[in-house]
């Protein structure tokens, strides 16, 4: 006997673009971990999602690029796809009062459907090497490696990825840095391919001067995420409704 064909389901009568933030000790929760942490959400706050056709039907979700593990942000972002036109608002108060703590809910916009991928082509973070404030990161140091490769035109790291050991030009990366306090640093980062996370700057930075090696890992915040425009982050938020 033939399987029976699964019932289509029609398309999202509305997508919303969403802005999440991890903080506080909810900076550790891995995507796959938001990811289960939201679905749940949406659950218990009864959004009607749109659902996907086919013989497992799941929610129309699109992930953008996330922030790595242990990293604190203010700026990820993910599209829903719903099956009626509801108030962004609404939808943004309801997912509130629903998410765990530390992972919040920013804003919710119609989205203008632009590919996130397209639209968030850098990010701003907070780079703290020295978290805990012993002193034992020399600003002077500091100040010298970052001067340093701003005044190369490649420098090269490698890291272990699921796909085996890649290595990133990290100064192609890099399209602002500047020391703002005592081992902290300022990072405006193009998103390349492949992807050059703050970790690999650090690495970068501690192949060129050995004194910035501590065994604390740096402290990331993500602080903002955009289309990168002569020089300037603009947001992705702006409503299309």
């Amino acid at each position: 006997m033939a399987r029976q064909q699964p019932e289509q389901q029609a398309p999202p009568a509305q997508w919303l673009r969403v802005q999440y933030a991890k903080r506080g000790p909810a900076r550790f929760t891995s995507t796959r971990d938001f990811g289960r942490a939201f679905e749940r959400a949406l659950r218990r706050a009864h959004i009607p999602m749109a659902y996907s056709s086919g013989f497992n039907p799941h929610p129309r979700l699109s992930y953008a690029n996330a922030s790595p593990t242990g990293a604190a942000t203010e700026g990820e972002y993910l599209e829903i796809g719903l099956n009626q036109v509801c108030d962004p608002t609404e939808i943004r108060d309801r997912l509130r009062a629903v998410m765990p703590p530390g992972l919040e809910i920013v804003d919710v916009v119609v989205s203008d459907r632009r590919s996130l991928s397209e639209v968030l082509t850098a990010s701003q973070w907070l780079v703290e090497l020295d978290p805990v404030g012993e002193g034992d990161i020399a600003q002077d140091a500091l100040e010298s490696a970052v001067a340093d490769l701003l005044g190369r035109e490649t420098f090269e790291v490698s890291r272990m990825t699921k796909t085996g050991l890649r290595t990133f030009d990290v100064r192609q990366a890099v399209a602002e840095l500047e020391v703002c306090g005592s081992a902290t640093l300022r990072l405006l980062s193009h998103h390349t391919t492949p992807l050059v996370r703050p970790d690999d700057l650090v690495r970068a930075l501690r192949q060129i001067e050995p004194a910035l090696e501590t065994e604390r890992p740096a402290m990331l915040t993500r602080l903002a995420q955009g289309t990168l425009v002569d020089g300037e982050l603009r947001s992705v938020m702006t409503s299309q409704g």
